[in-house]
């Protein structure tokens, strides 16, 4: 019986996907719930699960195609022989490639084959059906785990080069399907000589990173954006971090970050001036009384925003699981659209590279958005003395539509209060 495959109900904010990686060919035999295709939307990458153990017949969108939900994508014949696929010419082999199996072999810590056993199944696929040498491709999973979004990503920034086996002046042996215009750039002729110095590459961004462009220009040319900052001194907040963080993780089983710290003391500034909580829908202002979270990731394919849910009624520990959750999923392309929808603040963290300030743009539709930064030791007179205290630069990017300076100043100045007496958010002071 032939089944069709196709693309899955997408949620009401995504209106369509483009189908960037086809996981097996006509002919290829495939298992229930084995990936089939990997969909890329504005904020995560989908896998197309086969609803049944089969053979595919027909592969009906190229790669690189955009498509809609319920679009036909290929079509499996329930319960075909798995012998068919190894009967078809130019099927190619189930045997790892030798990369991968070089990369198997290689002695533990050797960089220059890393252990297959640190993909993850969809980035083992993928390697595998790109001729790819995991040895190349930058971890970014726990322990150097390679996921999904390190090969996409990596696909996606490979210079223009010949597939392997491939001459530069011959002809190039065909690529597999995952290999498609939207995954990596097309093969060029490399120059030499000074001409390579200044050689150019026009390579189309991936939809996450055309979606943030676009977001961050609409938020900048639709809201009026200001800027505004505050010193804060971390000294208590460290002290009460480094007596209880080991107790804390033994407790809790995982690690008391500042990021928890910064969450709660921010809700404590959202309820004392709700409007920084509030969004603009044409000539309304929709004040939210729940505090949906944001907390800004960075990953190989572009910063995501992930949403801690109803953070108020939630202890430091389950927002330093749910955050840390969130950025395993980040880093390996497994977050829900679920996940990354909604919020109504947004917090962002540019002191993990090193910024000591910046001006954050806001996450449109909300209305401001909070930047940490680089703690730093700094000379700071504290009752007519100076001594060193570890200080970092709080800014708050705000919509001028709703929120007046007042307001965001006096909201800093909320958030500073409570971290640098961090008793205060416990008693709800």
């Amino acid at each position: 019986m032939n089944t069709e495959i196709r693309v899955p109900q997408l949620p009401e904010s995504v209106a369509d996907a483009t189908l960037v990686a086809w996981h097996k060919q006509p002919g290829d035999a495939i298992r229930r719930d084995e990936n089939l295709a990997d969909l890329e939307t504005d904020k995560v990458v989908l896998e197309v699960p086969a609803p049944a153990n089969g053979v595919v017949r027909e592969l009906r969108v190229a790669s690189g195609t955009v498509v809609t939900s319920g679009q036909v994508l290929a079509v499996i014949e329930e319960g075909a022989a798995a012998a068919a696929a190894a009967a078809r010419p130019g099927v190619a082999s189930a045997k790892p490639t030798p990369a991968l199996a070089a990369a198997g072999n290689a002695a533990p810590g050797n960089e220059a084959g890393r252990d297959t056993g640190k993909l993850s199944p969809s980035a083992r696929r993928m390697v595998e059906e790109n001729h790819l040498d995991p040895a190349t491709i930058p971890a970014s999973g726990r322990d150097g785990r390679i996921t999904k979004s390190d090969v996409v990503g990596f696909l996606g920034k490979k210079p223009g080069e010949a597939t392997p086996g491939a001459t530069v002046s011959g002809t190039a042996p065909a690529q597999p399907a995952a290999m498609g215009a939207a995954a990596a750039p097309a093969a060029l002729a490399r120059p030499s000589g000074e001409a390579a110095a200044r050689a150019e590459q026009r390579v189309p961004m991936t939809r996450l990173r055309a979606r943030i462009a676009q977001r961050l220009v609409e938020a900048q040319s639709t809201q009026a954006l200001l800027t505004t900052f505050k010193e804060v001194d971390l000294s208590a907040t460290q002290e009460l971090r480094a007596r209880y963080k080991e107790r804390f993780e033994k407790e809790h089983g995982v690690k008391l970050g500042f990021m928890s710290f910064f969450v709660k003391a921010a809700i404590e500034a959202l309820k004392k001036f709700p409007v920084v909580n509030a969004s603009v829908d044409g000539n309304d202002i929709i004040y939210h009384e729940y505090y949906d979270i944001g907390v800004a990731v960075s990953t190989d394919r572009g910063l995501i925003v992930p949403v801690v849910r109803d953070a108020d009624s939630k202890s430091f520990a389950v927002i330093e699981k749910e955050v840390a959750d969130y950025a395993r999923k980040a880093r390996e392309g497994s977050l829900s659209i679920a996940e990354l929808t909604g919020g109504t603040f947004t917090i962002t963290n540019g002191g993990v590279f090193g910024s000591l300030m910046s001006t954050p743009i806001v996450n449109a539709p909300q209305s401001a958005i909070l930047g940490m930064h680089k703690i730093q030791e700094r000379a700071m007179v504290v009752n007519g003395a100076v001594v060193v205290r570890p200080m970092m630069y709080l800014a708050v990017t705000y919509d001028h539509r709703i929120i007046d300076g007042r307001e965001a100043v006096q909201f800093l100045v909320a958030i500073k209060e409570s971290l640098e007496d961090p008793g205060r958010m416990l008693l709800g002071l």
